[in-house]
């Protein structure tokens, strides 16, 4: 694994799978077969500092669900890709937007093989503690916590304190 304190500094980007990375790896599922997903709420608080700092942010998934929208977009996240059968296309689709920003710019965290690929061309691939042994063997960081239980609120306060925007601005303080 890379000195993964080394790639704080230059990330500029933040891209997240859901299902076992905001989420937990295991869904409960509504009678109507509906996937129910648990969210965590320092997750949220992280993702929209980093939206109202100036991040840009994409939330990119296989799973479809009006609930993930509303979700990520009540935080300010403008880029919420579902039902991506191919992760790396959405990605680029999604850098295109942005002129100074390399895919090398981008922390992407995800937890199993459909993240694979995108996590190779990454700047930071990291993962929540319970991925897959393929992506943990990818990873520049792994997480402490499993997804859904703080592991992107984790990886994002660490590039904020590495970028000194923790708690050090108005913005930091309220919702």
């Amino acid at each position: 694994m890379r000195n993964f304190r080394l790639e704080l500094p230059h990330v500029k980007a933040f891209v997240f799978d859901v299902d076992g990375t905001l989420s937990p790896a295991t869904i409960p599922m509504h009678i109507t077969g509906t996937p129910l997903r648990m969210v965590n709420v320092q997750d949220g608080y992280a993702l929209q500092l980093a939206v109202k700092l100036g991040y840009p942010i994409a939330i990119i998934t296989g799973g479809i669900s009006e609930a993930i929208k509303i979700r990520y977009n009540s935080l300010g996240i403008q880029h919420v890709y579902m039902g991506a059968t191919y992760k790396l296309n959405v990605l680029n689709n999604f850098l295109q937007q942005y002129k100074n920003i390399s895919i090398e710019d981008v922390m992407y965290m995800g937890d199993d093989i459909p993240d694979y690929e995108v996590m190779m061309k990454v700047g930071f691939p990291c993962c929540p503690n319970d991925a897959t042994q393929d992506i943990k063997n990818i990873s520049s960081y792994i997480s402490p916590f499993n997804g859904g239980y703080g592991c992107c609120r984790d990886v994002i306060e660490q590039v904020l304190k590495a970028q000194n925007k923790w708690m050090n601005q108005k913005e930091a303080f309220g919702w």
